[in-house]
Formats: C-alpha cells, structure tokens, sequence
C-alpha cells in the first residue's frame, strides 16, 4: 500500500533545505508541524525529557542520595537480556561513582526466572542488604517486594513494562503497584513523562540523572564529571533501546542518534572488545549493528549461560579481560544461531502438518527446545505467518515460554483476559512472557483463539511504500539526505520506494553460502542500475519461474539478457568499494 498522508512538502522541502521525497517520508512518519519536523531532523540532547517528570522518580533519588551517605548496602538486580544488562551497568557505574556501598544481581534465566524471586530477596537479607534498586524488572512483583518490606529493606522499582491492573465491574481498570518505597515506571497511570516508549535502561538512566545532580549539590562530584559520566552512560542507553526492541520516535530517536556516537568512540573497555571480536572497530555504527551483530551477543550469554558475564564485560577495566569475555560472548551467539534454525525449522513443520495452520494465534509447544529461545523463534514465526505467536517449552517447573505480536493485537491485555492459567506473565502490546503448569497449554491456546478479537485483514501483511518513485530521480544527494532520517529501527523504518516495469537482465549469486543476488536491471527510462537481493532467493526463483519460466531463469543467470520485468519494492544505498562510490539499489520485495 501506497502512503498517502497529505502535506505541502514542497513548501516543507524549501523551509526545511530538504528533498520533496524527503519531506513526504517524514510526515509518513506523523511527523508534523514546524517545531516537530526541526526536532526529528535536528534535535539534540538538549531536547530530552525533563527525568524529574517520571512519577517518584525524585523521591528515589533523595532515598539513593541519603543511602549513598549512610553507606547503607544497596543492590541492584538486573535482568538478564540487553536492557537488564546495561540497566544495571548505568545504575552501578553512577552509585560506585558516587563512593555507594553497592553491588549487583542478575538472575539466571533458567534457575530464576525473570525479575524478583523470593529466593532474591531471602539472599538479600542474610547478605545485610539495607536497599533493593531493580531494573527492568519489579512492576509486577508484588509478594516479593512485600517481602522485602517485610524484612525492613527500603525497595526501589524501576522498570518500563506494563503496570498489573484488576478490571473492575464497570470495566475500568485499577493499578496494582508493588509496595515500594518508589515506584519509577513512565507507564504507570498519571504519570506525566511526556513519552512513554522508554526501555527500562532509560528509565535507569533518568534516574541517575536526578541522582548526580543531587550528588553534586552535596560536593560528592563535580559538575564536569556529572557531564562526562551521563555522556558516557548515554551509549549503554542507546544500546538497550534499540536491542529491546523500542520504537525509535520522539526522544529515541535522539538519545539513540547520539548514543551511538558514544558507543563508537566510547572509553568502556567492554563496548570497545565487542566492536572488536565483530569486527567492527572503527565503523561508523547503525542500528542494524545494535540489534543484529553487537546485542545478540549478549542477549545469548543470558539465554545460555549467564548474563553476569555481559555485565562483568562491561565493568572491567582490564582490556585483555574484557576481549575474552567478548570472544565467549560471540561464540555462544554463534551457537544460539544454530539451535534457533533448528528450533524454527521443528516450530514450522508442527504449524503446517497439524491444525495449528488455521489459528489466529499461534500457541507452540516446543519441549525439547532451550527455553531461552523461544522469543527469538516466536519472532521467526511471526515473520513468516504474521500472526501474534507463543512458542513453548518445558521447564523445570510447568512450561515456560515467550510471545510476539503483531500490531492489530495488544498481546499483554488478551493475555491479562486469562491470567488465571499462569503463575506468572509479563509484557506489553508487542512482546509477552508466560509461565504456566503443562497441563493449561490447550486451554491457554484454545481460549486466546476464541477471544483473539482479530479479523482476516488482521493477519495480512501489509507492505507500506513510502513513495512510489523511478529509480532514475535518485542521486547520491537524496541517498545522503536520507542519513537525515536515521537511525531506523522499530517504529521508524527505512523508506521503502517502488517501480512497475522494471527489466531485470542479468544477475548473478554471490555470497560464502551462495544467498545474495546481484542484478543489473534498468527501469522504464532505460537508465540501468545494480540492484541487490539479501532475502529468500529459493522464494524468489519460484515466483521467476511461474511467472517466466525456467528458461527466462537461465537466461538471467546465463550469456544472455533475460525478458523478465517486474514490480520492484527498493530503498537506494551508495556503494563504496575501493574507494569508489556507486549507486545500487536493494530489493526488498517484488510483485508480477
């Protein structure tokens, strides 16, 4: 589908110095109006949200403050995925620097679970914890922080999920928040934090905003180190928002923008192995390298192992240190690679050989499968049959397993519509955990299949095309303007464009596993261009062979020129090899 939101981008073009196609991307974005359009072009630090907005958020900086000067025992539990990891890192590396009696906690995946456990708590106490600080984490857990309450621990909850709720009988919904002494949650109802979509490592991040400040005030640090200290911090920000899956609009956009500055040039021993071990020293940054080479790597030493390693790469100083952990780190990712494939490919063939093929939702229960893999198998499924999918697994108690969604479908609030099937569940619209006994998994499926709320429409994919656009109007100063846009990501994706009759004449297979395409194509001017597949190339010779034949499909990869012309979805990138900069485009998909 073509977007067609309205808006003078001519006139914006010429306000703004930018290219009509430009303008018209942003306001695809809902980006509107002069004050919004200078700040997702050219916002700066500057133009983030005020931290004492976040509800309590003041209050547990002066109880951190005065715990500081007390030298009471504080602990910090984490999570063990990208956002719990650098969480905790943030909030440690400020306390420690402000001379706090402070350590941290990461519960291992499989023998704790997520979040608070009593076993935490119980272990807190006999360690002479005064004060537990969670990160990511602590929303929802209710009994355990009236159990720390019950020991005389002073608790502070930060954490960006879902706040628990009970319908009542005229259908709203009342808040149950956990007995705190401060509850930091910009999702919490009243609070006034402009912008909710925060990860739970921002959340951590304003806080130690607040709580440096007043560290200041009291001669603990200077003012400069104040700067340095959140300068610095502000890569381990980035890295969580856009490993957690956030949407990258509004402050995101901006704290991520130049987070990543930080993350290239950063000082921190263990961000600069990673880059290391991936062979990434030196490179200008995006969010692709986030998400898809640098976090995975930490998300699997807390799926295989433990998340204390990440975190223990993090907080040494000993570069040699740290570049082993970062080796470990990426051979395990490399594993989990491994064990994903083969996960997803047992996940697909139960969909297609029973009746799961005809669900709404799709509930998989995989028993044999590592239990850490299941959100990342779920989020396979999801791509491939764009339905809201659970995959299961069996766990030393019950079945444990992870959820992801799709747009049309707040996974947290169906799920909230069955709670008593759980013993435990979290999560928000797009993402969900869940912990139930193995005998509720067909009730679990079979109820949220009679409540989905969805319609075929729903569950159709739809691919939404920026601007329909000859390949021939792009320049290297559009492709240039378009850096503008970055850094993409959830919520703000790359511009996609489109061409009908595209010839494409001649490709070739490139690549270690022979799976990329490289075609020289031309569009209905006659103008020819490079153009690049990185997706399924079996799917695309099937949909070529349909519809042109084996014959065209040789003469493509053959001495001849092939007849075959397509609809092109595309986005245009400049080529550099050797110094030597050229035009190509990247199919992104394709239609008769």
């Amino acid at each position: 589908m073509v977007s067609a939101k309205k808006a003078d981008f001519n006139g914006i073009a010429a306000r703004f110095g930018i290219d009509p196609v430009i303008a018209r991307i942003i306001r695809n974005r809902d980006v509107e109006g002069e004050e919004a359009i200078e700040k997702f072009l050219h916002g700066t630090t500057a133009d983030l949200y005020d931290p004492s907005l976040l509800m309590d958020a003041e209050k547990a900086a002066d109880i951190l403050a005065e715990k500081t000067v007390e030298q009471k025992q504080i602990r910090v539990i984490g999570d063990y995925d990208i956002d719990g990891v650098c969480a905790t890192y943030i909030l440690t590396a400020c306390l420690e620097r402000c001379g706090a009696t402070v350590d941290a906690v990461i519960p291992h995946r499989i023998t704790d679970g997520y979040g608070l456990n009593d076993r935490l708590i119980e272990e807190a106490k006999e360690a002479g914890v005064d004060t537990i600080l969670t990160c990511d984490n602590g929303i929802a857990a209710l009994s355990q922080t009236a159990l720390a309450k019950s020991f005389g621990m002073t608790v502070i909850v930060t954490d960006h999920h879902e706040v628990p709720y009970e319908v009542q009988e005229d259908g709203s919904r009342l808040e149950t928040l956990p007995e705190a002494d401060a509850v930091v949650d910009p999702k919490r109802e009243g609070c006034p934090y402009p912008y909710k979509g925060i990860c739970g490592a921002v959340t951590a991040y304003k806080l130690m905003e607040l709580y440096l400040r007043r560290m200041n005030g009291r001669g603990v640090l200077p003012e400069t180190e104040v700067e340095t200290l959140l300068s610095e911090l502000l890569a381990f920000a980035a890295f969580a928002t856009v490993g957690d899956v956030m949407e990258l609009t509004d402050e995101n956009r901006i704290l991520v923008r130049y987070g990543l500055q930080q993350i290239e040039r950063s000082a921190n021993p263990g961000l600069r192995a990673l880059a290391a071990v991936n062979e990434l020293t030196g490179k200008r940054l995006t969010g692709y390298h986030i998400g898809f080479i640098l976090g995975p790597c930490l998300n699997a030493t807390g799926r295989l192992d433990t998340a204390a390693r990440a975190l223990a790469m993090f907080r040494t100083q000993d570069e040699a240190e740290a570049l082993i952990i970062a080796g470990e780190l990426k051979a395990l990712n490399d594993s989990r690679k491994e064990m994903t494939i083969q996960g997803t490919k047992q996940a697909i063939a139960m969909i297609e050989e029973t009746p799961l093929r005809e669900d709404q939702v799709l509930v998989v229960f995989l028993p044999d499968c590592h239990e850490s893999l299941a959100g990342i198998i779920a989020g396979r499924i999801r791509e491939r049959y764009h339905k809201p999918v659970f995959v299961l697994t069996r766990a030393e108690e019950g079945v444990k397993g992870s959820g992801r969604s799709i747009e049309a479908y707040h996974m947290y609030d169906k799920m909230s519509e069955c709670k008593e099937l759980y013993s435990k569940y979290g999560g928000h619209k797009m993402a969900a955990g869940v912990s139930m006994p193995e005998e509720n998994v067909e009730a679990f499926r079979v109820f949220l299949n009679a409540h989905s709320g969805l319609c075929e429409e729903d569950l159709v994919e739809v691919i939404h095309i920026d601007v329909p656009m000859p390949m021939s109007y792009v320049t290297p100063e559009l492709v240039r303007q378009i850096t503008l846009l970055e850094p993409f990501g959830n919520g703000n994706p790359k511009p996609v464009f489109a061409q009908k009759g595209v010839r494409v004449r001649k490709g070739r297979i490139l690549g270690r596993n022979n799976n990329v395409g490289k075609y020289r194509v031309a569009d209905e001017s006659g103008r020819e261009f490079d153009m690049m597949y990185f997706g399924d190339l079996e799917q695309w010779h099937a949909f070529l062979a349909v519809h042109f034949g084996q014959e065209e499909i040789d003469r493509l990869y053959g001495t001849g020129s092939s007849a075959i012309v397509t609809s092109v979805i595309y986005y245009p990138e400049i080529n550099v090899y050797r110094g030597i900069e050229s035009m190509q485009m990247i199919m992104q998909d394709y239609s008769v």
